[in-house]
């Protein structure tokens, strides 16, 4: 699940890059597809480092009770 997680902000990403591309050369004739893949594509980084930031902490305070 976390590995398909990763592989969709990878697409959106790589979807936002293509259509910045295709802004930058004129080829794209709505800027708004762009905007909403780059928004897409922000939010799922956001919310994957919020998971990796929750599950480190999760694990530090585990290594805390062990302690």
């Amino acid at each position: 699940m976390l590995s398909k997680g990763l592989e969709s902000v990878q697409a959106s990403q790589a979807k936002s890059d293509d259509l910045a591309v295709q802004v930058a050369d004129g080829t794209l004739k709505d800027p708004a597809q762009y905007t909403m893949a780059a928004t897409e594509a922000q939010l799922g980084l956001q919310l994957t480092l919020a998971v990796r930031n929750k599950a480190v902490e999760a694990f530090q305070e585990i290594m805390r009770m062990q302690a």
